[in-house]
């Protein structure tokens, strides 16, 4: 039997329920005492994991309980030949638990005196070379401000060299197909979420094991690539505890997550997703649960935010990815006055895909940081026939929001000569839509003198414009005016989130649930900052003094 007071502290906490566990974590506990404490032939080097301790908390920070609970596994051996036990560490939660921090301390003891291993580099591996250096250029800053670290160590921008071991701890991306594994001594790979494969993995990894004791950390929060990389380690780690796999027992898996959607709901459980806020909650653990607070509450208005909220704060990516737009509290928010619009210019949009029902075009204004949309759909009769639509569609025409044409399909020059009418008092800078039907609209844009582009992808406009569409719905920067037919559009839409976290705009229901004037929304909101002199009168004016 092997024991160590830090691990069992962090064990009788959770069970006088003093702290709550997800069920990852029992497991893990379960598995430790029944696979690797009761061994004989293990060894926890007591001095290296107080060296450790003192190291990260005179030079950085106190460590939290959990990661007190993870360092003596970083530093158990086998009593034959003093070789690692484990090798591998799989630490995931919710995003601000301090996995970052962790990093820093660790790789920056490992390059010590403390540590004591010759040429025992440290390669910190990320996305983006951003991602990659938050670690490092924590290591590099503290060091350069405390001067009697600076005996020990050499920070430069690239590399921060241990000068008793010659070892550099160094940051590097993850492109798999253009970098080569070096001599690491521990390899960290960082936000391992956004890998699709084990390719870089394979890379940095060729490398291990020529120097004493080879280590690899990974470390991240629950994404949206699925069938990645990160739900391949998930379920190796899980059959680790579980005991399926005997042979594989050298990784360390330090899993925290909701163990349901629902316990969102209790505040409480939040600290299965993210160990920092184990009580008692103080400092900087305070500050980030009342941020995260803050960003839950929010939910309540800006309800297409809730999948990026459970994915990174609650470590639970659910599984429900279709949500309406915003909340219908947010849609009855759009009803504000119009301001004043002459004289304005505006980026023009407009959804021609069917020419059998509806079509929609409308102006789109930026004025004081909110977004004004002036509209028009046209409606053909033989559809409202033949298609029974719960919506008010004559009492919608009687107050002008719409036009219900008797003919076989809706002309293009209805669309057009709209925008022909409406450019007498204001100036339209672009035309933009899809090119779903460019043969019928480009003749007529160009007889008429409009500038315009045809998007070839319009689902990729989705995703480039919903933060936009979210956070301007959510903070009532959306001006529709007194526009049921817009509501209806809005209220009729679904967001849905593919694999890779990307938003496509589409009908809850194909035949009677319409979106195109929200579809026409979006195509002028994705060249909105292209939009120039926003106001023609100074320009007008200007004109007017001149001398001709």
């Amino acid at each position: 039997m092997i024991s160590h007071h830090l691990i069992d502290d962090y064990i009788n906490r959770w069970e006088r329920k003093e702290i709550i566990l997800n069920k990852d974590r029992i497991d893990l506990i379960e598995y430790l005492k029944r696979d690797v404490l009761c061994r004989d032939d293990l060894y926890f080097d007591e001095e290296r994991i107080s060296n450790y301790i003192k190291f990260s908390e005179r030079w950085f920070f106190s460590l939290d309980p959990w990661e007190k609970f993870i360092t003596p596994f970083i530093f158990l051996y086998f009593k034959e030949d003093d070789e690692l036990f484990f090798e591998e560490f799989f630490i995931s939660m919710g995003r601000g638990g301090g996995k970052n921090g962790f990093i820093t301390t660790l790789a920056t003891f490992f390059i010590s005196p403390l540590h004591g291993v010759k040429h025992y580099d440290v390669s910190v591996v990320a996305n983006s070379e951003e991602q990659a250096k938050t670690s490092f250029k924590e290591a590099f800053d503290t060091i350069e401000s405390e001067t009697a670290m600076q005996k020990s160590f050499e920070p430069w921008k690239a590399q921060i060299i241990g000068k008793t071991t010659k070892s550099v701890f160094k940051f590097k991306t993850s492109n798999a197909s253009t970098k080569d594994g070096g001599r690491e001594g521990c390899v960290i790979y960082d936000e391992i979420h956004e890998m699709e494969d084990r390719a870089t993995v394979d890379v940095f990894s060729g490398g291990l094991g020529k120097v004493a004791n080879p280590r690899e950390f990974f470390i991240g929060t629950d994404g949206y690539v699925r069938e990645g990389f990160y739900d391949q380690l998930m379920e190796r780690c899980r059959n680790v505890m579980k005991g399926d796999n005997p042979d594989d027992d050298r990784i360390f898996p330090f899993i925290c997550k909701l163990d349901d959607k629902e316990e969102v709901e209790d505040y409480d459980m939040w600290e299965k997703a993210n160990p920092a806020f184990e009580k008692p909650i103080t400092g900087r653990s305070k500050r980030l649960f009342n941020k995260v607070k803050k960003q839950f509450l929010a939910l309540n208005t800006n309800p297409g935010g809730r999948l990026a909220f459970m994915t990174k704060r609650m470590n639970l990516p659910e599984e429900d990815v279709e949500k309406d737009v915003t909340s219908w509290e947010n849609i009855m928010a759009t009803n504000q006055a119009l301001p004043e619009l002459k004289n304005r210019m505006a980026i023009a949009g407009f959804d021609y895909a069917s020419i059998r029902d509806f079509a929609s075009v409308g102006l789109l204004f930026q004025i004081d940081g909110k977004y004004v949309w002036k509209t028009h759909s046209f409606v053909r009769k033989g559809f409202l026939q033949m298609v029974k639509i719960k919506a008010p569609i004559e009492e919608w025409q009687s107050r002008g929001l719409l036009t219900i044409l008797d003919e076989p399909s809706i002309n293009p020059l209805h669309i057009v000569k709209w925008l022909d009418v409406e450019r007498e008092s204001n100036g339209i800078q672009k035309v933009v839509a899809d090119n779903f039907r460019m043969d019928l609209l480009k003749p007529l844009l160009e007889e008429y003198g409009f500038e315009y582009e045809f998007i070839r992808n319009p689902r990729g406009v989705h995703s480039k414009v919903a933060p936009i569409v979210e956070d301007s719905f959510a903070n009532h920067k959306i001006i529709y005016g007194d526009n049921p037919l817009m509501r209806w559009y809005v209220n009729n839409t679904l967001a849905k989130t593919d694999a890779l976290g990307n938003k496509t705009y589409l009908k809850k229901e194909e035949k009677t649930r319409k979106t195109d004037g929200f579809q026409a929304f979006l195509m002028a909101l994705y060249k909105i900052d292209e939009l120039e002199d926003n106001n023609l009168d100074g320009f007008l004016s200007m004109m007017d003094s001149i001398d001709f």
